[in-house]
């Protein structure tokens, strides 16, 4: 039985999937369309599929939060950005301090673009840095340089209310030292908000077939325990503690997009790859659409939307998806929607054990890791889950 309303929020989801090339780390739904692609006509395309979904909820919630993902979303022209939300508006109401973040690559960061996307409605960017070396830019695959990449913050700082970034870290070769000095001089230019992410190795990239072969080497998971504790230090010193594994922020001025995510909000997903959490018929459906840009577009010409699923949620999958999601956040988990949501309580012996191990602390009925357990998340989610 799902919800009756979303207790985590509503939000929208519109992915961009083209980029001007494929990073070597990422597994992302992205592609290069060397030609080019007609950015207003897709742009057409994500509002039909929004408007056909919306037929299909049970109820218009007000919208907390948009997020144009990718790909590289900062390659769209704002008219194309802008009907997309003008679109979203008429379908559904806006919180009043609704979040409206477009994800944005240094190499397509500029003044008229950003003040474009601004004149949208766009209020939140996330900028890609990912590091701020140019050696490691290059291993990257990323084509901007460092000095880039701090003018594109600069820029984005000036232009919008929020801004945030990305880096990443544990990449080959980093050392303890090297990552201190790279996340303090981020720090000292960050807004409110940065996203700091281990490099891992994904199935069916670039980087998976050179670490196979031997070629790519990244740091033990203990050399990567470090780092990512030197991370929480040097975040909770300059007032941007995590409230998720890999997100920092200023009290007040966390992602509520992702803050949707990880409480187990409802979300429209539309464009190509993208899924969605919607309520409809009175059931949670799991929905994805079709992964190919062109073949998306062409169902949704056909039929008003791209999906290749929309599969109920069983009770037992939305408990255990709020448990793995909500244990991520500082916050934690609040147990008793846990046995709402899955008709069955978390097993009080197994608690006690976990919390006398110092993996876990509860307050009421709220269940959050502890340091030590973040370091070993996935098996403290798999503990609790059985």
């Amino acid at each position: 039985m799902a919800e009756a309303a979303p207790e985590g929020g509503f939000a929208l989801y519109a992915h961009w999937p083209f980029c001007a090339a494929k990073c070597p780390y990422c597994d992302f739904n992205s592609h290069v369309r060397p030609g080019g692609v007609d950015a207003l006509d897709y742009a057409g395309a994500l509002v039909r599929e929004m408007e056909t979904l919306a037929t299909r909820l049970d109820a218009r919630p007000t919208l907390a939060s948009i997020f144009f993902g990718g790909g590289t979303p900062s390659l769209m022209p704002g008219a194309a950005v802008g009907r997309v939300i003008d679109a979203a508006a008429k379908l559904f109401a806006f919180a009043p301090d609704i979040e409206i973040t477009l994800e944005a690559n240094p190499t397509s960061a500029d003044a008229g673009r950003f003040a474009d996307y601004r004149a949208a409605g766009v209020n939140r960017v996330s900028v890609g840095l990912q590091a701020l070396n140019d050696a490691d830019l290059k291993a990257l695959g990323r084509w901007h340089s460092a000095a880039e990449a701090r003018a594109a913050f600069a820029l984005a700082r000036a232009t919008f209310p929020r801004a945030s970034f990305d880096l990443i870290y544990a990449r080959p070769g980093q050392s303890a030292a090297a990552w201190e000095a790279e996340l303090t001089e981020a720090l000292a230019f960050a807004a409110d908000h940065l996203s700091l992410y281990q490099l891992t190795i994904e199935e069916g990239t670039k980087f998976a077939l050179l670490h196979a072969a031997g070629e790519l080497v990244v740091p033990e998971a203990e050399e990567a325990a470090r780092l990512y504790e030197i991370t929480q230090a040097l975040t909770e010193a300059h007032g941007l503690p995590a409230y998720e594994i890999s997100n920092h922020a200023r009290p007040g001025s966390e992602s509520r997009h992702n803050l949707v995510y990880w409480r187990y909000g409802a979300f429209l997903g539309v464009g190509p790859g993208a899924h969605g959490r919607i309520l409809s018929g009175g059931r949670l459906l799991a929905t994805a659409t079709e992964k190919n840009p062109e073949s998306w577009r062409a169902s949704v010409a056909a039929r008003g939307e791209g999906l290749v699923a929309a599969d109920p949620v069983a009770a037992a999958d939305q408990a255990e998806e709020y448990l793995v999601m909500a244990l991520r956040l500082a916050e934690g988990l609040d147990a008793a929607r846990y046995e709402r949501l899955g008709g069955r309580a978390l097993d009080a012996a197994r608690l006690a054990a976990l919390e006398a191990e110092g993996l876990i602390a509860r307050t009421g009925t709220r269940i959050a890791a502890t340091p030590r357990g973040r370091l070993v998340l996935n098996a403290l989610a798999a503990e609790l889950a059985r």
